[in-house]
């Protein structure tokens, strides 16, 4: 039997997050290109068959995985002294929630239409996900919780009035 760990759990260096980082910048940019390279080729090789809308997409898409690298560069961005001593490893990319979650998932999933895309088009529909996905997501963390927030109650408001005069005291005795 294996026996749970109790405490706290353990901590990367900055430098570890540095090294980390790097690493994961540098799968998700192969990645980028991996995907925006089979598609290309794929257009190349049957160009006859290659739509407008195909272009379009396919640059959106690229631009898209761009934009996306390009912010997960900026907060995994660390910060050296003029020795060279490394200050501050910028922002896990690694962890298991945060935004660099999202932009990894917005990469993953360009990509991955990308690549379906050789096969059929309608594979493009996949994209579809996103602003489903950017609903759900203001849904859950700001339109439902404000739209369904329960109204105070007589105590809450009376507790609320005690620290409005409570506070009021205090900056006045500040203020002499």
């Amino acid at each position: 039997m294996q026996e749970k760990k109790s405490g706290k759990q353990a901590t990367k260096g900055q430098k570890q997050i540095v090294e980390e980082n790097v690493a994961t910048l540098s799968f998700y940019r192969n990645m980028s290109f991996g995907a925006v390279g089979a598609y290309s080729l794929f257009c190349a090789l049957f160009w006859s068959t290659t739509t407008t809308s195909d272009l379009v997409l396919i640059s959106l898409c690229a631009f898209t995985q761009f934009c996306c690298y390009r912010f997960m560069a900026y907060m995994a961005r660390a910060k050296f002294s003029e020795t060279g001593q490394l200050l501050d490893g910028g922002i896990d990319l690694n962890m298991e929630s945060g935004i660099s979650e999202h932009i990894k998932d917005a990469i993953i999933l360009m990509s991955a239409t990308e690549v379906l895309a050789c096969g059929s088009r309608y594979f493009w529909l996949i994209l579809l996900l996103v602003p489903f996905r950017l609903f759900q997501m203001a849904w859950t963390s700001v339109i439902s919780p404000w739209f369904f927030q329960s109204a105070p109650t007589e105590q809450q408001e009376a507790e609320n009035d005690k620290k409005q005069k409570k506070l009021e005291r205090r900056l006045k005795r500040q203020q002499h």
